[in-house]
């Protein structure tokens, strides 16, 4: 039991050490680390690129149509000249003003839904980047109270071993602290997994700017400050971006409604043509109107209206499950504060405490290892509950943040 025990602490020690000697990163330089390298923060913005290119095809004006035609002349009656036939033509299309302005408001629509899709995206990627790093601050500090646990438990083994090597206390005391040694040790090993893990989902959400041999500088402990829920309902339904994204593509199909009705109208060209022939040169000016006799649009029209109502459906749709989203969040919150607070000042104390009755008692011989063994396994979990309680606290803090997209919506107090 001894050797397996001291390869397994030095490996440990080893672990801790190295995650120790790597650059540690606060919460702030992680997030700045994601807005550069995340390759998903650039797509967003060369989608926001393309809508704003999409501005400028929107103002461009229509191309001009030039047709030129040549042929031979030949005479069909006695006299009459022969040569070379030509015509030129120009022809303009002109927009009219309310669909040059539609087309320009659809675009406009446009880059404000991507641009509203940007931020969403930014608000999503941030609360991951907060859920890994308060994710890896939780399984570090479950790894340091299962590192304690085995130290103590090592301390009570060596203890229970002497005791019955000098006959002062039955083998079987000896085995059942070796037990709970080999518990001790495998909670190491699975806490130190769960390190890595949560670090791996970290960098995977920062990107591959952060370096693989990372550490995480922060606390996880703070209960961060929030305004009522009424109050943060209100920020919610005026500043979420998703529901900015959806009020945008509301307002574009609505305007695509009315840019499908202004198509209606008749179209207008101005034509010029110059036609020459050996004996005559001709140049006639013109209108070209096409008229909108058997085609009335009234297919894209319906189809642009029905995307305006289901666009309208989304919206309220999404306004009520984001509604009840913040309403757990908050609650989610609330319970979790409590939990800390009654933790933090009487359970994990009182815990504390009678652990350390029941080593006294076992070091003078008035409490078998049995109570002293369950008098530390309550300690153990009070103390993983702590951190649970804390972490539950953080991620309700988080997801309101995200809901709100509001930096400020969790800092700490």
């Amino acid at each position: 039991m001894k050797p397996i025990t001291l390869v397994l602490s030095v490996w440990l020690a080893g672990m801790c050490t190295h995650a120790a000697a790597a650059q540690p990163y606060t919460l702030d330089q992680l997030l700045s680390l994601a807005l550069q390298g995340n390759k998903g923060v650039e797509a967003a913005a060369a989608g926001v690129d393309a809508a704003q290119a999409g501005l400028t095809t929107a103002r461009a004006y229509p191309n001009p149509e030039v047709e030129f035609t040549t042929g031979r002349v030949s005479a069909r009656q006695p006299g009459a000249a022969t040569g070379i036939g030509q015509t030129l033509s120009l022809t303009q299309r002109i927009d009219l003003p309310n669909q040059r302005r539609l087309r320009y408001e659809l675009a406009t629509g446009t880059l404000r839904a991507v641009t509203a899709g940007q931020e969403f995206f930014v608000a999503g990627l941030v609360a991951q980047v907060k859920r890994g790093f308060y994710e890896t601050l939780r399984r570090e500090a479950e790894f340091a109270a299962a590192q304690e646990d085995l130290a103590l438990t090592q301390q009570l083994y060596n203890r229970a071993q002497v005791r019955v090597d000098v006959g002062d206390a039955p083998k079987y005391e000896a085995i059942r602290v070796a037990a709970e040694l080999l518990n001790a040790q495998k909670n190491s090993q699975s806490a130190l997994l769960r390190v890595n893990q949560a670090k791996s989902f970290l960098r995977q959400q920062v990107g591959g700017i952060l370096p693989a041999g990372f550490a995480v500088e922060g606390q996880l402990s703070g209960k961060p400050s929030l305004e009522n829920l009424e109050r943060l309902r209100e920020v919610m339904l005026a500043g979420n971006p998703e529901l900015t994204q959806f009020r945008a593509e509301l307002q574009r199909a609505r305007t695509a409604v009315d840019y499908e009705r202004s198509l209606r109208m008749p179209s207008v060209a101005l034509k010029a043509t110059s036609s020459r022939d050996p004996d005559t040169r001709d140049t006639q000016f013109g209108v070209v109107v096409s008229v909108p006799l058997w085609d009335r649009r009234q297919g894209p029209i319906d189809e642009a209206a029905a995307t305006a109502m289901r666009a309208r459906s989304l919206l309220e749709a999404r306004e009520f499950e984001l509604t009840q989203q913040l309403d757990s969040a908050y609650q989610q919150y609330q319970i979790a504060a409590s939990q800390v607070e009654a933790l933090e000042s009487g359970i994990v104390r009182q815990a504390e405490a009678a652990l350390n009755v029941a080593e006294a008692a076992y070091r003078y011989g008035e409490r078998g290892i049995i109570d002293y063994i369950d008098a530390q396994r309550v300690l153990r979990t009070a103390r993983n509950d702590l951190i649970a309680a804390q972490f539950d606290l953080q991620m309700a803090a988080v997801e309101i943040e995200r809901l709100l997209a509001n930096s400020s919506a969790g800092d700490p107090s």
